[in-house]
Order: structure tokens, then sequence, then C-alpha cells
């Protein structure tokens, strides 16, 4: 007895594949995440520096400064913890430049979005990068 072929399973990087309504209905949320997770960055890279001049003029850490440093870290995880459990790609925090992996027919794409624009009107080849955005034609 022979069995019939099997149709093998398309093999994709993600798992969730966002549609253009469900990425767009994200924003606002992601726009906040952006914005709480670019206020820790900085904040972090300033103690970051405040604290290696510490270490360079041979001072004791420890302290407020440390602590400091390690809450703002975890605030920064905790925030791109948000992006990874929706399988949004941050790809710049300071300009807040995001990927949405999407479909277009079977062929898996981003769906790119930085933060001071007000929708969604690129994708691009997920190898591609920001360079070869293209406009959604809708």
């Amino acid at each position: 007895m022979r069995l019939p072929a099997l149709a093998l399973p398309m093999h994709y990087r993600f798992t969730k594949h966002y549609t253009l309504d469900e990425a767009r209905a994200l924003l606002p949320q992601v726009r906040q995440w952006l914005t709480q997770l670019q206020r820790s960055s900085r904040a972090l890279k300033k103690v970051d520096a405040q604290i290696f001049q510490m270490r360079q003029n041979g001072e004791d850490l420890g302290g407020p400064r440390v602590c400091e440093w390690v809450r703002l870290g975890v605030e920064c995880m905790e925030r791109m913890a948000e992006f990874q459990r929706r399988q949004i790609l941050v790809k710049d925090i300071e300009r807040g430049l995001v990927d949405f992996p999407s479909l277009r027919g079977d062929r898996e794409v981003f769906l790119c979005w930085e933060m001071d624009e007000d929708d969604i009107q690129f994708w691009h080849d997920l190898d591609a990068g920001y360079a070869g955005r293209e406009a959604i034609e809708e």
C-alpha cells in the first residue's frame, strides 16, 4: 500500500504573523512601550556613564547609583519582553523603529514602522532592512 504524499509544512522564522489591521491596532500600545523604553534606556546610559567614571576614579561601587542602574536595566528588560512576547522586533530604540512579522502571500516579510510615522505604510523582506522598504498598496 502506498501512502499519499504529504505536503511539507512551510518553515517560517516567526510563529506570529500580523495582518496590517492587527499591527495598526497595536500602534498606540507600541508607541507607549517605545516611549518608556527610550526613557529608561537614556537614563540607564547616563547612570552607566556615572558608574564608569566612579570606577575610573577608584571609588567603591554600590549604594544608590548601582541600585538605580539595576532598576533601569530591569525596566528596559521588561519593556523588551513586551515586544518579544508578541514577536515584534525592536530594530532601533532611539528611532523607535520596529518590525512586525507578516505574510505577503506565502512569503514572510516585515511590516515596518518608525515612531514618527502616523501609520504603518511600509513593508520589507526579512533580510532587506530599512533600506529595502516598499510602500504598502492597499
